[in-house]
């Protein structure tokens, strides 16, 4: 305040044409507005500054109280999804063991089927060979018993006459009539 006074009493001092004049001295001047405009801004804006800084600061601390409320939100919506991510790994861990069980326990019962159907198979085949082989037997057996009748046949027709026939004929005859009564 020493300097805004001294100004004005150094303003008497100037050397002037008379008792009103300009001062070209531009620090000086201005030196001198600038006082009284901060003198001025001083004593009616510190009210105004302090109330705009204190909204401000109201505003700030409203923002850190929000903020502070939206990050333990974040941080409870995160431990939920945790717990939840955990929970689903657990589940996905289940399936993925139980699926290998399943794979496990449906690749035994397929090999289970498969050897039980081979074990038919098998069966069916030795069947079919002894079927087979029961059959060409009987086959050789029929044409044996063929060649050997057809033999004896031959042979009985060319040892058979007249007198040996009719014996045989009496003969068998005979054991029907003992057969019958």
């Amino acid at each position: 305040m020493k300097n805004v006074t001294d100004s004005f009493v150094s303003l008497g001092h100037w050397p002037s044409a008379g008792s009103f004049g300009f001062n070209t001295d531009i620090l000086a001047t201005n030196l001198i507005n600038l006082s009284i405009v901060l003198g001025v801004l001083v004593f009616f804006g510190k009210g105004v500054l302090s109330d705009l800084l204190d909204n401000r600061k109201q505003r700030i601390l409203n923002t850190i109280r929000n903020s502070e409320e939206l990050r333990g939100g974040a941080v409870e919506q995160l431990e939920k999804a945790r717990t939840r991510l955990r929970k689903v790994e657990m589940e996905a861990d289940q399936f993925r063991v139980n699926g290998y069980s399943e794979i496990e326990r449906e690749k035994l019962n397929f090999i289970n089927s498969i050897s039980k159907t081979l074990k038919q198979l098998e069966n069916y085949k030795n069947e079919t060979i002894h079927f087979e082989q029961q059959r060409a037997i009987n086959q050789v057996r029929q044409r044996v018993f063929q060649q050997a009748l057809q033999g004896a046949l031959g042979t009985l027709s060319s040892c058979l006459n007249n007198e040996l026939h009719l014996r045989t004929i009496r003969a068998n005859i005979g054991m029907l009539g003992a057969i019958t009564d």
